[in-house]
Formats: structure tokens, sequence, C-alpha cells
């Protein structure tokens, strides 16, 4: 590996890792105000909810959920504001007046899970940090507003788990648990009981109500050289894409069968890299053994001169049109028909400038659209979306581009 391309990945990691800061804490919001230009939109056309014709990746579940949901376009609901009725009364509403159709919510964090389950062991793994009182109450309401409830789970930076099960976590030379700079433990990709544990949460979860799961933190921890060597049994000499890959495959092939679709959370960085990251993310790897792939293509989290870009965060458009069409195109290599097989996270926080709102909202949507695909989830840490609401239409159409 080139010295160069190592930094890049280095300064990658960097921004990913605020990324994942920004997830746990509020970040300052930013005016509507900004010099983003967006171009005309293409006049609306109703959305196709007819059965398309089968690519090599579609399954009988994604054609039952596509007849439904053929465009999924999603906010961001975190541990908190699903536990509070009055925050999810203000979502839900948003939903009610605009093109949202979807919520990600958390139900597996790095906190623990989200809901009382049912299954007494996976109750060991609740965590300390409360849960939704009536799960069934609130997949209720969110049916009855037409919204698509997704699931999401933390995987495998777990410590809640890892402290319940430490034979189950990544270890130092000496035997003893390996823990990343916040003195977290990692439970390890490699272990097949872990694997076990976490599709049967996603199995209750969709016996439940969920109509989709999404996978968070599908990787590795980065190798930083400051930290011991990280050490996985059962590794078997298996590489880490492969282990991440058996992982999503088997979990796909038990929800399909359950008729739910199973997605996975990405870095942004893994659709414009050849090779894989070594957290163990790699496009060729993983995308053929999930029903969605979403990148977090936050713009401010791609160093100076990403893509051709000269200033990533200032210029939404662009780095997300590029990075969504090289996607599409490594799909299309492999033979990956879906027509919406790739929705990407959008930017809905300020960090660094311009502060983002209204307006890069638009300039990132429109990229998606561009890029040939007509999905997308908004991410904001604190669940707090005021500020862009006037970035969303009123009416759920199709915006996409043929390509």
């Amino acid at each position: 590996m080139s010295a160069r391309y190592s930094l890049f990945l280095v300064l990658a990691f960097v921004a990913c890792s605020a990324s994942e800061r920004a997830k746990n804490s509020p970040s300052p919001e930013g005016s509507a105000t900004s010099t983003v230009g967006v171009a005309q939109a293409a006049t609306p056309t109703p959305l196709d909810t007819t059965k398309r014709t089968p690519g090599t990746n579609r399954t009988v579940a994604a054609i039952d959920i596509e007849k439904e949901f053929p465009v999924v376009r999603a906010l961001y609901v975190n541990r908190f504001a699903g536990q509070s009725k009055k925050r999810m009364a203000q979502l839900i509403k948003i939903a009610d007046e605009t093109e949202i159709n979807a919520f990600v919510i958390d139900l597996k964090d790095e906190f623990g899970l989200n809901y009382t389950p049912s299954n007494a062991e996976f109750r060991r793994n609740a965590g300390t940090s409360g849960t939704i009182r009536d799960l069934p109450g609130l997949l209720d309401t969110l049916r009855a507003h037409k919204i698509l409830p997704i699931a999401r789970m933390v995987v495998f930076k777990d410590s809640v788990t890892a402290r319940v099960h430490p034979e189950w976590t990544i270890r130092k030379q000496d035997g003893s648990v390996w823990r990343d700079k916040k003195s977290l433990a990692w439970v390890n990709p490699y272990h097949h009981e872990l694997w076990d544990y976490n599709i049967g949460v996603a199995e209750e979860l969709v016996k439940l109500g969920f109509k989709e799961v999404q996978f968070d933190y599908i990787r590795f921890p980065e190798p930083y050289p400051s930290l011991p060597p990280q050490v996985f049994p059962e590794s078997n000499n298996v590489a880490k894409p492969d282990a991440l890959a058996a992982y999503l495959k088997e979990a796909k092939t038990r929800l399909n069968k359950l008729g739910v679709r199973s997605t996975a959370d990405i870095f942004g960085l893994v659709t414009s890299v050849g090779g894989p990251l070594e957290v163990g993310q790699w496009w060729e790897k993983i995308s053929p053994n999930v029903d969605v792939m979403l990148p977090m293509v936050y713009p401010s989290h791609y160093p100076r001169g990403s893509l051709g870009v000269a200033v990533p965060n200032a210029q939404p458009y662009d780095i997300i049109f590029k990075a969504i069409t090289r996607a599409r195109e490594r799909d299309k290599k492999l033979g990956i028909q879906e027509r919406e097989h790739v929705r990407p996270w959008l930017q809905a926080f300020t960090l660094g400038k311009p502060p983002y709102g209204a307006a890069e909202i638009q300039a990132q949507k429109k990229a998606v659209y561009d890029a040939g695909y007509d999905g997308w989830v908004m991410w904001n840490p604190g669940s707090i979306y005021d500020v862009y609401m006037s970035g969303l239409e009123k009416t759920l159409v199709t915006r996409k581009k043929a390509n």
C-alpha cells in the first residue's frame, strides 16, 4: 500500500470516527441560508408500484416489500426519540406532511437493546438506557400512518454484549480483552454464537412488525498503531471482508425467509476505494449479500480533494453524485440490477463550514436522483429535522434519472 493511499485511509477513518461521535452527541444546527445551487427538479412522475423484472440479486421478500414501498425516503430515529411519545408524534407529523415514508429506529445500539425481548437470553444484553415501552403500539401507529418501520441494529461495536459474554470478544496477544481508544470492548466478528444472537434479535423484531432490518457497524475496529494488535479467536485464516460477507449472507437468507429486507450501513469511502478497507468493508464482498446498501456519504467526512472535489463539505452535490455513481457502476459489474439497491445516508447535521440547512438537503437529494436512485435516509444525531423541513417535498414522487 502506498504512503499516499495509507494517508488517505487514515484521514478517512478520522472523518468516519467523527461521524460516529456525532451519532451519539448533538451537533450544532446551521441556518437554511446557503450559496449551494440546486437545478430545477424534473417534472414529477407518479411512482410505479407494479412488479419489476427480477435481477440477479432479487428475492421474493424484496418484491413483496417493493409493492408497498417501491421507494424509501427515511428519517433516522435515535434511541431516546423512539422512547418519547412526544418526539414520535412530532416525527410522524413530518412524515404525514412530506415525502418521508419510513423511519430507521434504533432497536439495538451501542447502549444495548431498545425493546424488551421475549427471549430470556436476549434480555441479558438489554443494557441500562431504557426501552421503548410499547413497541407493538408504536408499530401499529406507524402502520396506520403508512410509515415503513426499519430496525437499526449495531452489530460488532457492542460493549454491552461484550460485558455479558467476554468469551465473544476481540483479544490482545496476552489473551485479555482488547479495547478501543474509548476503552470499549468489541465483540469478535468471527464468532458464530454472536452471529446467531444478532440474527435472532433481528428475527424477533421482524415478528414484532419490522419490515426491514438495517445492520450497522458491520466492520472491525480500526487497527490504530497506538493500540495493541487485535487477535481474533476462531478466525481460521478467513479474511476480514469474507467474514463480514458470510455474516450478511446468513442474515439475508434467514430474514428473507420471513419476507423482509436485510440491509447494511457502510462507510461512504467504500463506494470509491477499489479494494477492502482495513476495517474489512469491501463493496464487492458486501453488496451481493444484502438487499440494500446504505453508504454514509456525508460530505463533511471526506478529506479535501476527495473524488476530485476541492472542498467536499461545501460541495455536497458533487461529492454524493460521484460517490453514488461509483456505487452504481460497481453494482452493474456484479450483475446487481435492483433499481433501489443503493440508498445513501444524507447529512442532516452541521460539521464545519458551511452550516447545513434545507438547501444542502436539496443538493444531496438531487445528487442521489441524478446518480440513478430514488431513496435516501437523513441522519441527524439528535433526530431533530426542523431546519431541514423546507428541503423536503410535500408528496412522494420519483425524481431519479434513468441510467
